[in-house]
């Protein structure tokens, strides 16, 4: 029994064909926006790949470019297939070509499927890959005269001031590092060498951070050094004062961003999943219609259209029956080849040129 038998008559299948035809279109220009997400966000993942360990971050966005890219491929073949599947003496040239393209367009609305799932399945690689890769960042924060490493001082300015955030979890990491040069610094002051020698990895470090952590809606001048000593600064209590830096981890603010970016982008490709499901079914129906006309031999008559032959049981019966039989067919072509009368025979190795002597018989 048909699953989900529909009776389409001459005009509702002419009606179907350019509804398809049209949806098919508008799959193209769906394919594009899932394309332009995927291209947009490798975009804004480049921006920051210096702040980022190197890993598997780009397959995300490398995914949704080719899905949008196969997308606007399928459904353009889709929709010259619909436009012709209107007239039934045009649909001839599509019969043998429209099952395998309706096969192939099912598994393909997986991909789709799974490329959103991915954009939901990202944070952990990219909270992973930020915390690793901010902490070097901001360890090689001093080294403007070193190449390669001389844009991070920029890059980190850049980004605390953008996200208004501070250091990687947090303004303390600032204090655990030491983020002047040397060429900076006055070697020939005592306060300067006491302050080498006070830790046992001998840096120069301070509780203070960089001007772009400062916060300028604050009303106070900003407090960028001496933050936890209370008495350097007049009024100001470090446990109970609110301070007027950055409190927030850059780390935590890229993935609330970068977070809102993947639902954002997942929602959408979830959407036009679902409507690449439906423009299929649609296909589904048109197919069969015709196909049944074909079979009738009159294209003004009604005719019946469905998404599954038999029933599902059926189906899945029927589709594990024609594996095993593969399988049955492959066995027997392997085992037939072992058993073959015409292989490993030996072949003799004489002829008139190499007979031993002893066996010519003599003249007498």
């Amino acid at each position: 029994m048909a699953v989900l038998k529909v009776k389409f008559s001459k005009t509702r299948r002419g009606k179907l064909a350019q509804v398809l035809w049209i949806l098919n279109w508008i799959s193209v220009v769906t394919g594009l926006i899932i394309f332009s997400l995927g291209l947009f966000l490798k975009i804004e993942i480049k921006k920051r790949s210096e702040l980022m360990l190197s890993g598997n971050i780009q397959s995300v966005p490398n995914m949704l470019i080719a899905v949008g890219t196969i997308a606007c491929i399928i459904n353009f073949f889709g929709g010259k297939i619909c436009y012709d599947c209107s007239d039934a003496n045009k649909f001839t040239r599509w019969k043998l070509f429209m099952l395998p393209y309706i096969i192939c367009t099912f598994f393909f609305t997986f991909c789709v499927f799974a490329g959103a799932i991915m954009c939901y399945t990202m944070r952990n690689e990219l909270e992973s890959a930020l915390y690793r890769g901010l902490k070097d960042a901001l360890k090689y924060y001093k080294d403007t005269d070193i190449p390669g490493r001389c844009f991070l001082k920029s890059t980190i300015d850049l980004l605390q001031i953008e996200f208004q955030c501070c250091g990687n979890n947090g303004f303390r990491d600032w204090f655990e590092i030491q983020w002047i040069s040397i060429r900076y610094l006055d070697m020939s002051s005592k306060e300067t060498i006491d302050r080498f020698k006070s830790n046992v990895d001998g840096k120069y470090l301070l509780d203070g951070v960089p001007f772009s952590c400062c916060n300028p809606s604050s009303p106070r001048p900003c407090i960028q050094y001496q933050i936890t000593n209370n008495s350097a600064h007049y009024n100001y209590d470090y446990l109970s004062e609110e301070l007027n830096i950055w409190v927030r981890g850059c780390r935590e603010a890229l993935l609330q961003y970068y977070d809102n970016l993947m639902q954002s982008i997942g929602l959408t490709v979830l959407l036009v999943w679902l409507f690449e499901l439906s423009v299929l079914t649609g296909v589904r129906y048109l197919q069969t219609a015709m196909e049944n006309v074909l079979v009738l031999g009159d294209p003004e008559s009604e005719s019946d259209g469905w998404l599954l032959e038999n029933s599902c049981m059926e189906t899945a019966k029927h589709n594990i029956k024609i594996i095993k039989n593969l399988g049955k067919m492959n066995q027997i072509s392997t085992l037939s080849g072992k058993s073959d009368p015409n292989m490993d025979i030996p072949i003799a190795d004489y002829g008139p040129d190499n007979v031993p002597p002893s066996s010519i018989p003599e003249d007498s």
